[in-house]
């Protein structure tokens, strides 16, 4: 789920660069941009105008997509995730009532069960007294 929460935000930033590098592709002039190469690592370039982008699919794959086709492949993993993720969350609910039943449950049966021996206590030891108050015959 977390891993879930994560990509969600980098395909979203993903396919937002894909449609603004779509639009742009009409323009004739390069596009100067920053870019990350590490955390502390940026680098400047410009991008010419391009009617294809470069996916990483992971596993160390990268692909090129025509600019449409990786608008739809975006739009349909960035989809695949929200709907995973809600299931997920969806999930962790229904586990979550089952936790509390049970922890209810458990709850119930150990009161039960200190209330069987108090009574099996208390029936002891009437036991004991009646069998103290009775004189042995002799």
């Amino acid at each position: 789920m977390v891993g879930l929460k994560d990509k969600i935000p980098d395909i979203q930033k993903t396919l937002e660069t894909v449609r603004f590098l779509k639009a742009r592709s009409r323009d004739s002039e390069p596009l100067e941009t920053t870019f990350e190469l590490n955390e502390t690592l940026f680098a400047k370039a410009l991008v010419p105008p391009t009617d294809e982008v470069y996916l990483w699919l992971g596993a160390n794959v990268m692909l090129a997509y025509p600019m449409d086709e990786a608008v739809e492949l975006l739009e349909g993993k960035l989809s695949a995730a929200k709907t995973s993720l809600k299931n997920c969350e969806e999930d962790l609910d229904f586990l979550r009532e089952q936790i509390t039943t049970m922890e209810v449950a458990t709850a119930r049966v150990y009161n039960w069960d200190v209330g069987m021996r108090r009574k099996e206590r208390a029936e002891h030891e009437e036991s004991i007294k009646d069998s103290k108050a009775d004189p042995p015959n002799g």
